[in-house]
């Protein structure tokens, strides 16, 4: 009885050199890079890390931003904080309203990313509409905030007295590390809506919608430096992100108090401001407020010489 004759595995390429067919296509993972001064650089470090899901699958891989990125992202944020401090903030308002219009239009990817990273469907669809929301919220305060804080005081001498708010420049971020886009924008968006600059440490356990985010900046006509976003630790980042003496004022979200006692002591070497929000439930209404523009804004008052008419004896 003949024996049946297989069929061999083995294919010969161009070269002569016979190798097996895979049997299946190696996935190629997408890089995710770091955003400064409007340019996607790699991180300087060449380090990086794999970005898995619960399930322990490779969905990404993600820069490893070292304090050297941080460094230029300050750099790119102080050189843009004049341009963008100085602007209308009508202006500002309508920036970040396209920022929500081309975040609507990517609605499916911002979806898909956050299910890749556990979150389930009905969840990320209603995360990506409430980003959306958040970002024509503060929009519409950018140009609303100054006639609701400003005030005229009275004062005993022959001067008008005005106090108004202004920007406190660099904000240093360490976003909501829980939270892979909502929380991101729930903390930018107050910060650059009243005239601010910002370097961000996105989620390190869910980056990729931060990074798709910097995309969404990136053409909406967001001046290059006025949001920079860096991935990476915040074991390795955090006492940088607060020491950093151009750094105006440092945001902080979550609960570490042993981080939180190393950034208030580091923080008074240039009497910077650091704020806390590691009690706040950004999926409800609490997560956007206009008083959150003003955690990173500063009193200027004014004093205006006048001259006393009417009851007073005198006139023009």
């Amino acid at each position: 009885m003949e024996k049946e004759i297989k069929k061999s595995s083995l294919s010969v390429s161009e070269n002569g050199i016979e190798k097996k067919i895979s049997p299946k296509r190696l996935e190629v993972l997408k890089t995710y890079k770091i955003y400064i001064g409007g340019q996607f650089p790699r991180t300087e470090s060449g380090r990086y890390y794999v970005a898995v899901n619960a399930a322990g699958k490779q969905l990404a891989n993600v820069c490893l931003s070292s304090r050297k990125d941080f460094r230029d992202a300050v750099v790119s944020a102080r050189n843009a904080f004049a341009g963008w401090s100085e602007r209308a903030a009508f202006n500002r308002g309508q920036i970040l309203y396209r920022m929500a219009e081309m975040l609507e239009g990517r609605k499916i990817q911002f979806t898909d990313e956050l299910m890749q990273q556990d979150v389930p469907k009905a969840k990320a669809e209603k995360e990506v509409n409430l980003a959306i929301d958040r970002l024509i919220y503060y929009a519409g305060w950018c140009d609303k905030y100054q006639q609701v804080f400003s005030a005229v005081n009275p004062v005993a001498t022959s001067h008008f007295n005005f106090s108004v708010p202004e920007p406190t420049g660099v904000v240093s971020i360490i976003a909501p590390q829980e939270d892979g886009l909502l929380g991101l924008i729930s903390v930018v968006a107050p910060v650059i809506a009243g005239g601010n600059t910002c370097i961000v440490l996105a989620s390190g356990s869910k980056p990729l919608c931060a990074v798709t985010f910097a995309e969404v900046i990136n053409s909406s006509d967001v001046p290059g430096g006025v949001v920079n976003i860096l991935t990476g630790k915040v074991s390795e980042l955090s006492s940088w992100f607060v020491s950093h003496m151009d750094v105006n004022a440092t945001i902080y979200c979550e609960k570490d108090s042993t981080v939180q006692k190393m950034m208030q002591d580091k923080a008074a070497l240039n009497v910077k401001r650091v704020i806390f929000y590691d009690k706040i439930n950004w999926n409800t209404d609490e997560g956007q407020s206009p008083y959150l523009i003003m955690d990173t804004q500063e009193i200027k008052t004014t004093w205006h010489p006048i001259e006393h008419i009417a009851g007073s004896g005198g006139g023009y």
